[in-house]
């Protein structure tokens, strides 16, 4: 019986009939921001701890109120940490409670940057309210992902060609199209690169204070991409 012809693995760098080129595809594109997040913290404070929480649960529910009135331009509503506790003060050998303060952290994202500079307003106006933001992003399902990722690869033939025909070939076939570190356990680099405004506005405002003029901030996606190609034989 004889035995199977060995089979010689490929290449790993081509062959001169067939020679390999390896490149890198990069694209940043800039979009307008499709949301803004902003966060509020809810204050109270109290000489006992059934007032405080009394009190909290009002101005929360005011907050919570106010953020709902404006309706389908609140994609998300939600509740973070809460928190009440006593501040201590040293009375004789020991400590006593002197207040009580609490405080909660509710976060949204609005998709109507219009009604955003009003809400962020009138929620600084109420009472022992504080409003961070906005931080503006792209959805992570976002078409423009991959419009950012087709132009990586796109660039990626491109310099491929630019490479080959420099050598006086061109490219015959793709052999591999890849995630950097995709293969290799490495964690990829994020697709995403955008900025954030950050400011912060509490309840000491005046009465019936102008809308804030909030201007969206460009959001930077990022994509990049691994190509190998087999090219024709080079004319040297």
């Amino acid at each position: 019986m004889n035995p199977e012809p060995r089979v010689s693995p490929p290449a790993p760098y081509g062959t001169p009939q067939a020679p390999r080129l390896a490149v890198q595809g990069e694209a940043r594109l800039e979009f307008d921001p499709e949301t803004a997040h902003i966060r509020i913290t809810v204050s109270a404070r109290g000489t006992d701890r059934r007032t405080a929480l009394e009190d909290l649960t009002r101005r929360n529910t005011l907050a919570l109120d106010l953020v709902k009135s404006y309706g389908d331009a609140v994609e998300k509503l939600e509740t973070g940490a809460f928190s009440i506790s006593p501040e201590l003060t040293r009375h004789g050998r020991g400590d006593r409670v002197r207040s009580y303060h609490g405080s909660v952290h509710i976060t949204a994202a609005l998709t109507d940057f219009t009604a955003l500079g009003e809400l962020t307003t009138r929620l600084a106006d109420l009472e022992l309210t504080q409003v961070d933001g906005p931080w503006w992003a792209m959805r992570p399902d976002s078409p423009a992902h991959g419009e950012v990722r087709r132009q990586a690869v796109r660039e990626a033939v491109k310099r491929a060609r630019e490479y080959a025909q420099a050598l006086g070939a061109d490219l015959a076939a793709l052999v591999e199209l890849a995630d950097p570190g995709a293969e290799d356990g490495r964690p990829v680099p994020v697709a995403y690169a955008g900025g954030f405004a950050r400011r912060g506005m509490t309840s000491e405002m005046a009465e019936d204070a102008p809308a804030l003029d909030l201007e969206p901030q460009r959001q930077t996606l990022h994509a990049l991409v691994n190509a190998r190609f087999i090219m024709t034989p080079p004319k040297l």
